[in-house]
């Protein structure tokens, strides 16, 4: 389960940053609205362990959803 939540969290970020560059943001050293630019925006592998676990709680939180639907997750 745990490579699992990763690769959907490693998704999660991507997705994000797809986004985000698509309305213009840039990778920037510190948070900038204004100028669109946002220090998040480096491949997954890149993030500090706070933003990673960020990304990899929403993947968890999906999959609690998803078996609490009454969905099962089968490796294949």
């Amino acid at each position: 389960m745990k490579n699992l939540i990763e690769e959907l969290a490693r998704n999660t970020h991507e997705v994000w940053a797809k986004e985000r560059i698509a309305q213009g943001w840039k990778y920037g050293p510190k948070r900038d609205d204004a100028r669109k630019q946002h220090p998040s925006l480096v491949p997954y592998e890149k993030l500090t362990k706070k933003e990673k676990a960020f990304d990899q709680k929403t993947a968890g939180e999906v999959i609690k959803v998803l078996l609490a639907m009454g969905y099962r997750i089968e490796k294949p």
